[in-house]
């Protein structure tokens, strides 16, 4: 099976294959009904609702349409219309076909999609139910648990597993484990059993366990959803009713070396295995009311930055393996973009404000956790202010041109108010408390100078960059620690920026990406997965597993 050449991240509801969207009042219901043959590569059947990288990206999609476009839904049920199969999780040939690099791409965009549930959950916005009415495996388990409540239908059959070390010889790659213990608390022991036991577990038992929340017979079942779901929905902070921004498609154009949006340009540079980001600040007069934020729509700045930024994070991760090193630039009118915070801050209660900063928040979480080296690049004519500002301090290294002899060029940068923690990481710091850990007097100081324009030894003098060269020495000191980054090893590089990136507090976020990192890439490469014989190559195939019985 070969890799395509380009996965596209963008779709919309009349290009599914797999989820059918339904809405009723302040519930919407998104149904789980994978069309076998159409998975996104070539090699394997999505039988059974089991799901690949193109389900994740319309359920993506799916999502990001309800919270734009149906600001009056409250509570998503996620369930399914296949009969006695809720999901079976992700399809064990299309990762037994796989590159690593594919699995490791594909577990990470589904971990962001199933964190962003719970990142809306946090925030008040949208609530979640999983109605499972039936088998519920491995990935589909995962789904589940990334929901505020799991009602399990009492059938007699359908039950909840995470059966991946039992049957596959790996883990369980989207926060299975983690959400078992540290989500819903489930004892230990119990937990273990668990999840050495293929079958899993099913009625009343899950529900003593912890692995649901309640059960109902199939006579009830449908109520028992609508109830629950209402219920969910009086904890949701969206409005009854309101006015829908619809999602339109983005303005893009792909080419050989470039992705080119309205706000955002990506120019890849293959000779030296790098990438430039250049995100483009707002322009003109920024009005204040929620009318004209509606008005504009999807093109309204910030929602649009925050859409065009997000996929062009996906399509390098997925579509440019070789690019290893992403150089950080912005550019436009820095006070029109402090303006525009402004708007932002004044009006954060107002649903399209708040579900903008959400898309915000997660496009430059996305930054964080990718595995690429990241530099900012601070020259005249740059914009890093305020939301933009974000995007410099989810860099590994900040360069910040000084020309001694022109204060007028030299390129500022400026903190806002939004960079105490509208934008939170992984970790829930702002990226100025993991900056400076936590130490108040360091952010206070940071703090004092709020809305103050710094030049390169200003802001070196804050600890708000990593190096102040001036003009006679900015292009090479740039140009040597480029190169020298992207000739070390990718492997190593990945591990050390994530060791140096979170090193704050610990959470049920940083733990599944650190576990994913730590030891999923790490077992999906043993022999006893997928070696010749290994768990995942022989499954399906009526061959027993061979596996290597020491223990390493």
């Amino acid at each position: 099976m070969t890799q395509p050449a380009r996965v596209d991240y963008q779709t919309n509801p009349s290009q599914y294959h797999h989820w059918t969207l339904t809405f009723d009042g302040p519930i919407a219901t998104l149904a789980a009904d994978f069309d076998e043959d159409a998975g996104l590569r070539s090699g394997y059947k999505l039988k059974l609702n089991s799901y690949d990288l193109g389900v994740d990206i319309e359920l993506s999609d799916a999502l990001n349409r309800i919270r734009f476009e149906h600001p009056e839904v409250r509570t998503v049920v996620v369930t399914s219309l296949k009969d006695k199969v809720f999901c079976s999780g992700a399809n064990i040939f299309m990762l037994g076909l796989s590159s690593h690099a594919w699995k490791v791409n594909f577990c990470k965009f589904t971990n962001e999609t199933r964190n962003g549930m719970e990142d809306s959950s946090r925030d008040g916005s949208l609530k979640f139910l999983a109605a499972v009415n039936g088998a519920c495996a491995g990935g589909g388990y995962e789904l589940a648990l990334a929901c505020d409540q799991i009602l399990l239908v009492d059938d007699r059959s359908s039950a909840v597993s995470l059966p991946e070390v039992p049957l596959l010889g790996v883990l369980p790659g989207t926060g299975g484990l983690t959400r078992v213990t540290d989500k819903r608390h489930v004892r230990h022991d119990l937990a273990d059993i668990f999840c050495t036991t293929a079958e899993g577990v099913r009625g009343q038992r899950a529900v003593e366990w912890g692995l649901v929340d309640a059960v109902a017979k199939p006579a009830v079942f449908d109520k028992a959803v609508h109830d629950r779901a209402m219920e969910l929905a009086a904890y949701s902070n969206r409005p009854a009713a309101a006015q829908g921004v619809k999602l339109t498609p983005l303005d893009r154009r792909i080419e050989d070396d470039a992705l080119i949006y309205s706000a955002v340009t990506v120019q890849i540079d293959r000779a030296h295995r790098t990438a430039t980001f250049v995100v483009k600040g707002p322009s003109g007069e920024q009005r204040v009311d929620t009318a004209a934020m509606l008005a504009q729509g999807a093109n309204w700045y910030p929602l649009r930055v925050a859409r065009e930024l997000d996929d062009a994070i996906l399509s390098m991760r997925t579509n440019e393996l070789a690019i290893g090193t992403w150089l950080l630039r912005t550019e436009g009118d820095v006070d029109a973009m402090l303006a525009l915070d402004k708007q932002l801050l004044a009006n954060r209660d107002f649903w399209l404000v708040r579900e903008t900063i959400g898309m915000l928040r997660r496009a430059f979480s996305r930054l964080d956790v990718s595995s690429r080296s990241l530099f900012a690049l601070i020259e005249p004519g740059s914009c890093f202010a305020g939301t933009l500002l974000e995007i410099a301090l989810t860099a590994d290294r900040i360069y910040q041109l000084m020309l001694p002899d022109d204060a007028q060029r030299t390129p500022k940068i400026v903190v806002g108010e939004v960079n105490f923690g509208l934008y939170p990481m992984a970790t829930s710091q702002s990226r100025l408390e993991r900056r400076f850990y936590g130490d108040a007097a360091a952010i206070d100081k940071v703090r004092a100078v709020i809305g103050k324009p710094l030049d390169g030894d200003a802001a070196n003098a804050l600890g708000l960059n990593t190096r102040n060269p001036d003009d006679i020495d900015w292009d090479d000191e740039v140009r040597i620690a480029i190169e020298e980054r992207v000739a070390m090893s990718p492997d190593a590089l990945t591990g050390m920026e994530a060791n140096l990136r979170f090193n704050g507090p610990e959470n049920l976020f940083t733990r599944v990406f650190g576990r994913l990192t730590a030891w999923q890439n790490w077992i999906f490469q043993r022999p006893n997965a997928v070696g010749e014989h290994g768990a995942l190559k022989v499954y399906g195939k009526g061959d027993k597993a061979e596996f290597d019985w020491n223990r390493v």
